[in-house]
């Protein structure tokens, strides 16, 4: 397979560590941690492949500490060698943030999977790095509270506060910046820090929690996370909404959301989407754009949502509702939706898929999905278009041969040009995928003068770029 550079044309090499100081400290993490420093090629290729577009590039080696002074340890010898430190968390990301472009030491976050602390009192909970969003809902259930933040794919939380992910249930739920209340930090020079305490609020100096979830992994490794938790909820019911064109399906989002409907979950699927997920997942949804909802609360407030719902719905021509509180069936819908990736990929075989993201004002939206589908076409581009558009934040999945240079190179025009819609809208690059090392040009566009302070923060923290380099900023 021909890989790509995923390095934007102009931008910096990033200079690998010295050959002899890397060997040096391969040899002493050896003595101390004997074989679980592992350097061989399968484990190294692994941990660089990820669900991305970009080309995988393997670090030196991998660990898979067990403690945050384990990690504080492994930060410390890297540091003092001025060798990459990149985390891992589940693998899911999908713009090269896990890539090691100058190589040296993954930190893989597996066996950091414990849930430390919950305090069903006050709806927060403390969690290693390495725990699944799955896993820590599956812990919760009993004590009737649960993790609203859910990205579709079962992703490390570690990993989700480094990439500011949301995900289905944001446009209620918010997202992990919202979730997150505190951190534990390794800082660069290996430092252990605490960002916040478990306060709902406070007023306390510079807010390091917030700098630090998003930052993809550039100014420190995340070691524990206290997160805002929820009740789960008395009733909760699913909705399958078609819709005669993709501009009523928005058009009925957007409305629902001025109208204050509190709807949990919105998601929009077009026509493409739809029959990819028939096909992925042995369903019979009417082959036509299709909003999924979810409603939460008591069964009077659902059932008024449903119906208010519905009336917005039928306005704008809706073709069908069907809604549903039986467990069963909404778990098959929505894991339906989670699984529209790869039902996707599956109807274009011998090509590899890219889902890239944009968010855009709610008023904004149904502009910039008519546009974005009118590009496609015109572009004769396979580019189906889903999305959690109750916050304006929608994806087009984009496919081609790796090995075809030409098609290669469609797509990220067709990106590109889709990240300077959302920034001409006054959106954003990337709503929850971050940036890592496949938007920093769309950040730069985005941003613009508020760069070089970005880049100033990074520098004081990390005089020595070797917090996962080559992400969000060339430096």
């Amino acid at each position: 397979m021909t890989v790509q550079d995923p390095r934007p044309e102009g931008a910096p090499v990033i200079p690998r560590p010295d050959r002899e100081a890397l060997e040096t400290l391969l040899a002493s993490l050896r003595d101390r941690y004997g074989e679980r420093l592992q350097t061989g090629e399968a484990i190294r290729a692994q941990h660089a492949h990820a669900t991305t577009w970009r080309a995988p590039q393997p670090p030196d080696a991998v660990i898979a500490p067990r403690t945050t002074e384990e990690v504080a340890d492994l930060v410390r010898a890297a540091a003092a060698a001025r060798v990459p430190v990149i985390p891992y968390g589940a693998g899911t990301s999908v713009e090269g943030q896990v890539n090691a472009p100058a190589g040296g030491l993954c930190l893989d976050f597996r066996e950091m999977d414990r849930v430390l602390a919950v305090n069903a009192e006050d709806l927060d909970c403390v969690v290693q790095p390495g725990v699944t969003r799955k896993a820590l809902n599956e812990h919760l259930r009993d004590v009737g509270l649960f993790f609203p933040i859910d990205p579709g794919a079962d992703a490390s939380l570690g990993g989700m506060a480094s990439t500011g992910a949301s995900g289905t249930n944001a446009v209620r739920y918010g997202t992990m910046k919202e979730a997150v209340l505190a951190l534990e930090v390794v800082m660069p020079d290996g430092e252990i820090v605490r960002t916040a305490r478990r306060a709902k609020k406070t007023s306390a100096g510079y807010d390091l929690t917030h700098l630090i979830v998003g930052a993809e992994g550039t100014l420190g490794v995340i070691t524990a996370i206290t997160l805002r938790l929820h009740g789960i909820p008395e009733a909760i019911a699913s909705a399958a909404c078609s819709f005669a064109s993709l501009d009523a399906a928005v058009t009925t989002a957007i409305e629902t959301v001025q109208s204050g409907v509190p709807v949990a979950r919105m998601e929009l699927l077009d026509a493409a989407c739809v029959a990819a997920v028939n096909a992925y997942s042995d369903l019979t949804l009417p082959a036509a754009p299709l909003l999924l909802l979810e409603f939460h609360g008591s069964e009077a407030g659902v059932a008024e949502q449903a119906e208010t719902f519905r009336t917005l719905a039928d306005d704008n021509g809706a073709m069908g509702f069907d809604w549903t509180t039986k467990p069963e069936d909404r778990t098959k819908l929505w894991q339906a939706r989670h699984d529209a990736y790869w039902a996707a990929v599956r109807m274009h075989p011998g090509k590899q898929g890219y889902s890239t993201d944009v968010c855009v004002p709610v008023s904004r939206l149904a502009e910039a999905v008519s546009a974005a589908a009118a590009e496609a076409e015109s572009r004769d581009l396979a580019a189906p278009i889903l999305g959690h558009v109750g916050d304006g934040n929608f994806h087009v999945l984009l496919f081609a041969d790796p090995a075809d240079g030409a098609a290669t190179e469609a797509v990220d025009a067709y990106a590109a040009w889709l990240a300077d819609l959302a920034i001409s809208m006054d959106g954003t690059c990337t709503g929850e995928h971050g940036i890592g090392q496949g938007k920093i040009g769309a950040l730069a566009r985005e941003l613009g003068p508020a760069l070089p302070y970005m880049a100033a923060v990074k520098r004081a923290l990390d005089p020595l770029n070797i917090m996962n380099p080559g992400k969000v900023l060339h430096l």
